[in-house]
């Protein structure tokens, strides 16, 4: 894979007004989200459940490519091929996350790291000839009174451009997925301070590690006041003090930023998107689009709950809060879009 391939695949990842679909959850926080709807916390539930989405018809209208977890890439739907294969007759890019997840950061009590870089070429390899394309790397950052450190922003920022560089040279596109949490009580300019630091920290970082921005995407979180805040900003203040600091922090050479749900609702992450294209389309150096999971992934969950008899109905869901993020990505997203399909509807 020739830098040139990376960086046509980076391109078509955020085209035609497209996004992606992260449905790489954990083991554990699938079933979590299984338990709370009474579905069985099994290896079968899981794949079915992500078979129903991989295969949903018209995918490949409004998304570009899907991330899966290291399970659902070596699983084998009932058809027989693999979720990559599925994934490639649908005409969408077969994407992978490769982080091991994170652990307490040594010095830096409350505060996370990321791992997996250890042997993460030779995974690498793997996961290209199982045919994926991109993969995805998560570091979090937490704020409040003292935090984040110094310490655990330059960690994690290292531990992201490491990522990048090695799945470059493994001929993979990397997914740069640096995510301010939004718990916590803080303000949005807070949040902005913090998330302006982070990406700052990160493309020096990059450039040390001759990361190849043209062949990357970034997977920032939208700049918002914290869950517990008392303020909480209209759609159009979160979409300007969001480009502001994308603006002040990402090189024009990237070629599209696909924002992170990091919990917002599927509606309200659709009208943030929204707010951003309607202000800054044909203004800005990059794509703004979309790496969403439970924001467009839930309302279907709720309509599965894991009976076989409901799938057409969750598909139904599933494709029409894609195609709201779509609109979203155009600027012609509003409230009477984001109704519930009649398809959707469980009798």
């Amino acid at each position: 894979m020739t830098t040139n391939d990376l960086v046509g695949i980076a391109q078509a990842m955020v085209a035609d007004d497209k996004g992606l679909l992260a449905i790489d959850e954990s083991i554990g926080s699938c079933n979590r989200r299984f338990a709370a709807l009474g579905i069985p916390q099994t290896a079968e539930r899981r794949r079915a459940w992500r078979e129903l989405i991989v295969t949903t018809p018209g995918l490949r209208q409004s998304i570009s490519g899907a991330i899966l977890c290291d399970e659902t890439i070596r699983q084998k739907p009932n058809g027989g091929a693999s979720f990559a294969q599925l994934l490639d007759v649908a005409g969408l890019l077969v994407g992978i996350k490769v982080d091991a997840g994170t652990i307490e950061l040594a010095g830096h009590p409350g505060e996370k790291i990321t791992e997996g870089l250890d042997g993460l070429h030779a995974r690498l390899g793997t996961y290209v000839e199982m045919g994926a394309r991109f993969a995805k790397w998560r570091g979090v950052i937490t704020i409040e009174s003292e935090r984040p450190s110094r310490g655990c922003v330059e960690a994690n920022a290292h531990a992201l451009a490491r990522y990048a560089a090695i799945c470059q040279q493994a001929g993979l596109v990397p997914i740069v997925e640096p995510e301010v949490l939004m718990d916590g009580t803080h303000g949005l300019t807070r949040c902005a301070e913090v998330t302006e630091a982070v990406l700052r920290a990160f493309f020096r970082h990059a450039d040390e590690q001759g990361v190849v921005l043209e062949a990357m995407i970034l997977k920032p979180n939208m700049v918002l006041p914290g869950l517990l805040s008392t303020i909480q900003e209209d759609v159009d203040t979160v979409a300007d003090a969001t480009v502001k600091c994308l603006l002040h922090t990402v090189p024009a050479s990237v070629p599209g930023i696909a924002f992170l749900s990091g919990g917002q609702s599927g509606e309200l992450a659709s009208a943030r998107l929204n707010a951003m294209n309607i202000r800054f389309r044909g203004h800005l150096p990059w794509q703004l689009s979309f790496s969403f999971a439970r924001a467009i992934q839930y309302p279907a969950l709720q309509i599965w709950a894991g009976h076989d008899e409901h799938v057409q109905a969750a598909q139904a869901a599933l494709m029409h809060r894609a195609r709201c993020n779509q609109a979203a990505r155009r600027g012609a997203y509003d409230a009477t879009l984001d109704v519930a399909p009649v398809a959707a509807s469980v009798q």
